[in-house]
């Protein structure tokens, strides 16, 4: 796998992951392969062997929700029901939406648009209350944009311009398929990308929505209908909770809804029209005909770098999957993940948060107070490991009829989930929910509940197998586990206390130090040059911060094994951010994606830590040497 022509203290990444990076073949059907991807596919294919086997009644469940997704599986498959549908399936939907002449005409219907997952003016949600974690509070932003990101609207952007001109030429040939004229399409189109360059000027950037702490924004629903006046939201919220409705919101975008007059008014509401109608159908198509379907997804494929969509068989498995994740998740971990790992693993959890609990009572930049404050919130850290104990009630009212046709049925799924998100407003929530399925080969930390997840999927080699060493497992789901701990210390987790709530529990010369350490950390990385761009320091500097407190805690535990082999561990953290992907993947994740390449994450860390200068007798003429003085360890 690795490459001997490159010494291993110049390029970490290359050394161990060089040879493999040179024979790989990136699927047709995606941009990426190696590392996370790998293992994606690798159980991709295993459910895909146990949807088909389900479908053609050769092996059966004792989960009854798994009979819906392989309903919809079916559904999904059946090639020529699709076709003979074509774009009828979606026509009602567009004829509703082309009868709007006036505001109050979407007034009396926003609340089934809007629970039909229709795009109105303001997009509206049910999330934990940030400031009180118990709770769920509505909250408001503004609509999605085409474009990846606000900047690619800017007038140098030569990319925005490009992936505008890909968007446009694949809507006018889905446009041809609906009942418009050609004058029609035409119009309709030129105010969907009108519309679409004002949205973009009011809401946030991806930069601006990497700070998620500062989402937290409430205003008195009397401001709110003043601001996003002529659109009613009373009426609305008033549909959907009668008397309860709720008299503070949260905006999380607060420009896009005080300003919401400079893309959504009287004036403009035609644009506002054609826009919801061309993104209605583009969003549609991979639920119609197979032509549309393809048609539909040429945007995407651009953005990604992919040259073609799935084969049919493995589409049908990603939607049923996804649109019943939770079920489909449990499965996989029941039927996959072995008790014998799981515990393990979760040991490996509570040795990493105990030595987190060691390096910050030695912390040299916090007082006291603010220590044992750090430490209570490591106590009460809540682990999910590998799936959750029972499936939902919600997954079991996920039903359609066999009559419908695949357009119909997701839209009937979409609509129970809405409800069930919007009839959450009232109760309390609920930590025993997970944010991510068992089959999902990911992790993360939820500041809000003050707990780390780790599906079943993530956890095999390289991240983690029995048959590894263990300081190979340090180096990989180890230092993962340690990741998603230290983003509760994060520059966005850190603005959160031991039960999710937004609250500032530091002193102030302390929360400043920390400050100036996160500096350092965006300097770090910011400016890096790497395939024609820059890494932008300040909008990856939380996952950073992450991956530099996972290393340190488990090389911290390195030292406690007897037969530790740090050369093993640093490899096998390399192993783990192995990726091959199509270079338009890599410009799309370079502008927008909040962590850093991942060669990057692979030969960054370990410059800041004194065991790797040991492990490879790395010295001050190799590149992968950084001065004594510039390294960093916050956690």
């Amino acid at each position: 796998m690795g490459d001997t022509t490159i010494r291993i203290q110049d390029d970490l990444y290359e050394a161990v992951n060089g040879e493999w990076l040179k024979n790989a073949v990136i699927p047709d059907d995606r941009p990426t392969t190696g590392g996370f991807s790998s293992l994606d596919q690798d159980v991709e294919k295993i459910m895909m062997a146990d949807f088909k086997a389900f479908a053609d009644g050769k092996k059966s469940s004792d989960i009854s929700e798994m009979r819906y997704a392989i309903s919809l599986y079916k559904k999904i498959l059946d090639e020529k029901k699709r076709n003979e549908d074509g774009i009828k399936p979606v026509l009602p939907t567009l004829e509703k939406i082309k009868a709007l002449e006036t505001v109050e005409d979407l007034n009396k219907v926003a609340t089934e648009f809007y629970l039909e997952s229709l795009p109105l003016p303001i997009d509206m949600d049910v999330t934990e209350d940030m400031t009180d974690a118990t709770k769920y509070c509505f909250v408001l932003t503004g609509p999605s944009i085409i474009l990846p990101d606000t900047p690619y609207y800017e007038e140098s952007n030569e990319a925005g311009k490009k992936f505008i001109g890909i968007y446009k030429e694949m809507a006018e040939k889905i446009l041809a398929y609906t009942p418009l004229s050609k004058d029609e399409q035409k119009t309709f189109l030129e105010d969907t990308l009108a519309f679409d360059r004002l949205v973009a000027k009011k809401v946030k950037s991806k930069l601006e929505w990497s700070e998620y702490y500062k989402n937290h924004n409430p205003m008195d629903i009397e401001e709110v209908a003043k601001c996003v006046a002529p659109f009613d939201i009373k009426k609305v919220l008033s549909d959907l909770y009668g008397d309860k409705a709720p008299k503070t919101l949260i905006a999380y975008d607060p420009k896009a809804i005080k300003e919401m007059n400079g893309y959504f008014s009287n004036e403009n509401f035609k644009l506002y029209v054609h826009w919801l109608y061309v993104k209605t159908v583009v969003k549609a198509t991979a639920l119609l005909s197979l032509d549309l379907k393809e048609l539909g997804t040429t945007y995407t494929r651009a953005l990604r770098g992919v040259a073609k969509d799935p084969e049919l068989e493995k589409e049908a498995y990603q939607i049923a999957s996804s649109m019943y994740s939770e079920p489909v998740g449990v499965y996989y971990g029941r039927t996959y993940f072995g008790e014998e790992a799981k515990k393990d693993v979760v040991n490996m959890v509570h040795k990493i948060i105990d030595t987190y609990k060691l390096r910050m009572k030695r912390n040299t930049f916090l007082a006291e107070q603010t220590k044992e404050k750090a430490i209570n919130k490591l106590s009460t850290i809540v682990v999910k490991m590998g799936y959750p104990d029972a499936i939902r009630e919600i997954w079991s009212k996920l039903v359609f009829e066999e009559s419908d046709s695949l357009y119909e049925s997701v839209c009937k799924i979409r609509a129970v989930k809405k409800k069930d998100m919007i009839d959450k407003l009232y109760k309390p929530v609920d930590r025993t929910e997970w944010v991510m399925p068992g089959h999902m080969v990911n992790a993360c930390y939820n500041p809000s509940a003050n707990d780390i997840t780790f599906p079943a999927a993530i956890l095999q080699k390289p991240f983690y197998s029995l048959s590894q060493l263990e300081s190979e497992n340090l180096g990989g789901i180890g230092a993962v586990i340690g990741h998603e701990i230290s983003h509760a210390f994060d520059n966005n987790g850190a603005n959160f206390d031991e039960n999710g709530n937004l609250n500032n529990w530091w002193l102030e010369e302390d929360f400043a130090a920390f400050k100036a350490l996160t500096k350092d950390m965006i300097e770090q990385f910011d400016g890096i040059e790497f395939h024609g761009g820059k890494v932008n320091g300040e909008l990856t500097v939380s996952e950073n911060i992450a991956d530099n407190g996972g290393m340190g805690v488990t090389l911290e535990i390195m030292h406690t094994l007897s037969d530790a082999d740090f050369k093993a561990y640093f490899k096998n953290w390399a192993r783990v951010w192995c990726m091959k992907a199509k270079e338009e993947y890599i410009q799309l994740l370079l502008a927008n994606d909040v962590h850093s390449p991942a060669t990057l994450r692979a030969n960054m860390a370990p410059r800041n830590f004194k065991e790797w200068y040991e492990a490879f007798d790395v010295k001050e003429s190799d590149k992968m040497y950084i001065a004594p003085d510039k390294r960093i360890s916050i956690w």
